[in-house]
């Protein structure tokens, strides 16, 4: 099979890390025409891109994708092109340094760790509805795994908690738009462009209602940075929210049902998580960097580059892979091996430089609660042994549903 057919692949959404692997051995710095891309597997060139934003940058990667549709659809989808020429995941410095010291008030050590108390209510809360059905029997990913942290960032930013599958349903929408890598089709763009839209509007109203009826939130935090003059514009007040509202929940989501997973095909490590409690954090931590949530990153080289043999020009799009990354041998020994308590775990599960994920404070928090009130409460936890199905996603790796029997 070639290399563009094995990531285009149905056997690559259920295990991409053969393919990672072959790609390692085979052509780790490698063009993908499927995936509009260079594609990037070893641990260190993934670093390197990411520890380089003046020539692999963040900004303009939507155009990229926009500039492949016929100009029609192209011109039909100007107001998705605006949204992502501002806010922090699309910008570089000096912006996003800007936006970035804003955002990092809000997911503080001290002020995610303060959420603690309220984490743990949810996830009890949450449980406590399975338990009362009392059939015996989940999903863990519509149960814990997708509520918890979408009611927690609803919260955090100040919008009711009852909107949550609204937020859902945007964030499906929107990521049609980065689900194919570097390609895009006239229908993802379509659909993205009008959950996009439809968000946005939510937002704005959300903006107004906290200038009315100001409150502690992280919205709150927002509207006052914004009307105190401190450079953050209604457009990028938007576009964060939009940010943190898509990101916010979907990426702990699939690490919870992805690290569930793991556990339950690993009898040893489920058991010596529940025996030891005190190991979730550093169980989290590798469990991140055994299946990773977020597989791909991706920037725009701004010069042309010369990459082990190859000419990467500039204007191309280069995707170093996190979920490769985490599987290098080079810089895990035996990284197919899930280790609860592996040393020396410098995943890149989060990302890696200026652009390290925001949240992950917050995602370390939820994860490990989580993950030790089901083993706690549940001892007899186990798949249905029901075929899994995956999202059909190169950005993001998750379950559609993950049910089990308790």
């Amino acid at each position: 099979m070639s290399l563009d057919a094995l990531l285009t692949s149905a056997d690559f959404f259920s295990d991409p890390y053969p393919a990672y692997h072959r790609l390692r051995a085979e052509a780790p710095v490698y063009w993908s025409e499927a995936w509009g891309g260079w594609v990037l597997t070893r641990y260190s060139d993934v670093v390197a891109v990411f520890k380089d934003p003046r020539l692999y940058s963040s900004a303009g990667r939507v155009t990229y994708l926009l500039e492949q549709l016929p100009d029609d659809v192209r011109r039909a989808a100007a107001p998705l092109e605006a949204h992502y020429e501002v806010g922090l995941a699309h910008s570089d410095p000096p912006t996003h340094t800007r936006l970035r010291a804003i955002l990092n008030r809000a997911f503080a050590a001290r002020r995610v760790e303060a959420l603690r108390p309220r984490i743990q209510q949810v996830v009890d809360e949450l449980l406590e509805a399975v338990e009362a059905r009392g059939d015996g029997q989940m999903d863990i990913i519509a149960d814990l795994a997708y509520p918890l942290p979408a009611t927690v960032i609803a919260e955090m930013i100040g919008a009711p908690t009852e909107d949550r599958d609204k937020f859902r349903d945007w964030a499906i929408g929107i990521n049609e738009l980065f689900s194919h890598a570097g390609r895009v089709t006239v229908e993802g763009v379509q659909r993205a462009q009008t959950s996009l839209l439809e968000m946005r509007e939510y937002i704005r109203a959300l903006v107004e209602d906290h200038r009315a009826r100001p409150r502690d939130s992280l919205l709150g935090l927002l509207v006052v940075a914004g009307d105190q003059s401190e450079t953050l514009t209604e457009a990028e007040l938007v576009a964060t929210c939009v940010t943190l509202f898509v990101a916010g929940h979907e990426t702990t989501t699939n690490l919870i049902g992805l690290g569930m997973l793991a556990l339950l095909q690993h009898p040893d490590a489920l058991a010596e998580l529940r025996a030891r409690p005190d190991l979730a954090e550093s169980a989290v931590e590798e469990l991140l960097r055994y299946d990773t949530s977020v597989q791909r990153g991706w920037r725009i080289a701004r010069a042309d580059v010369d990459w082990d043999g190859h000419r990467i020009r500039q204007g191309q799009m280069v995707l170093p892979m996190l979920g490769a990354a985490n599987r290098d041998p080079a810089q895990f020994p035996d990284p197919d091996r899930l280790d609860l308590g592996r040393r020396d775990n410098r995943h890149v599960g989060f990302g890696f430089g200026i652009h390290f994920c925001l949240g992950a404070p917050l995602a370390r928090l939820e994860a490990p609660l989580a993950l030790n009130a089901l083993l706690a409460r549940f001892p007899r936890l186990a798949l249905t042994g029901a075929p899994l199905q995956w999202r059909q996603d190169v950005a993001l790796r998750g379950l559609l549903a993950l049910p089990v029997t308790y």
